[in-house]
């Protein structure tokens, strides 16, 4: 994925370091998932099941590193980012978290100390988990696989330009396994993404396999891989691309960082992924609108 253009909102990241990557390709003409694939063991709302917060990390130390400095490399430095299903940490490097804090504490404040405004917004179901992310500014308690809509109340009311009232980037840990109807939630997200922002779902092997939707249970993990990448094409986003954050042998993509991996974990660590897109409606020559598929 090309690093995106800046806009009056979002500085760029810093330099990428290099990661195995590789550019999906869609292999269906439509969406080739039906409801049947997205049926789970629990059905139950999940909202009983995340009554209850969970204080817990669900990758392991390594992972968390690792993706603290791919976060460093690919996210905006200012503006305004996503974390939905989110949880009481977002695993942010420190740059980011401190001017999130710094954001969160003094509002307009932060905006007039260098420029260094970074809104990040929360969206998850647990309420004491949100309340416990220092890095937020805004939270949004939203059942995803109820209303996989994002709200309206995602667009900044601090700008009166609309490319500023929109998304620079948004992020999703080891959750997009659980979602139900996932093109009706990455397809509603486009539309509250400016032109040029980017989506990173983040990968894992872990998950409460209850609660994971029943096709994700059953296939290898390149196959779970091509699967986020038909939810990104199929609801509009391009520049999709599969990044080897680390292959779990405690190895990584980026600058042999795979060493930290091989002291504390013995060389069996936690594999990550990230599965990323780009909004190019509004760019010169883009269009990402026509050949989204039905669920």
């Amino acid at each position: 994925m090309a690093t995106p253009s800046p806009s009056p909102s979002s500085a760029t990241p810093t330099a990428s370091a290099t990661y195995p990557t590789y550019r999906y390709h869609p292999r269906h003409p439509s969406f080739p998932y039906t409801p049947r694939d997205f049926l789970r063991e629990d059905e139950l709302p999940d909202t009983n099941f995340y009554s209850s917060a969970r204080f817990v990390t669900h990758i392991d130390d390594n992972a968390i590193a690792l993706l603290r400095e791919y976060y460093n490399q690919n996210l905006p430095r200012t503006g305004r980012i996503l974390d939905f299903c989110s949880s009481w940490i977002s695993h942010f490097p420190k740059e980011l978290e401190k001017r999130a804090v710094q954001t969160a504490r003094g509002g307009e404040k932060a905006a007039e100390e260098g420029g260094s405004r970074l809104e990040v917004i929360g969206m998850g179901i647990n309420k004491k988990e949100l309340d416990a992310n220092p890095i937020l500014s805004r939270r949004i308690l939203q059942d995803l696989n109820v209303d996989p809509t994002l709200p309206a109340s995602l667009s900044s009311s601090d700008s009166s330009s609309p490319s500023q009232q929109l998304l620079d980037a948004s992020t999703c840990v080891v959750s997009i396994d659980y979602l139900t109807h996932p093109l009706e939630v990455l397809s509603s997200l486009r539309t509250r993404t400016r032109p040029g922002g980017t989506v990173h779902l983040i990968i894992s092997n872990r998950c409460f396999p209850t609660k994971a939707v029943g096709r994700w249970l059953r296939i290898g993990e390149q196959e779970k891989l091509q699967m986020v990448g038909d939810y990104l094409w199929w609801s509009g986003w391009r520049d999709v691309e599969v990044v080897t954050v680390c292959d779990g042998k405690g190895t990584a993509g980026g600058d042999g960082a795979g060493w930290f991996g091989m002291i504390i974990g013995g060389g069996g660590v936690d594999p990550l992924w990230v599965v990323r897109g780009r909004n190019v409606d509004g760019e010169e020559g883009g269009s990402g609108g026509g050949e989204k598929g039905e669920l």
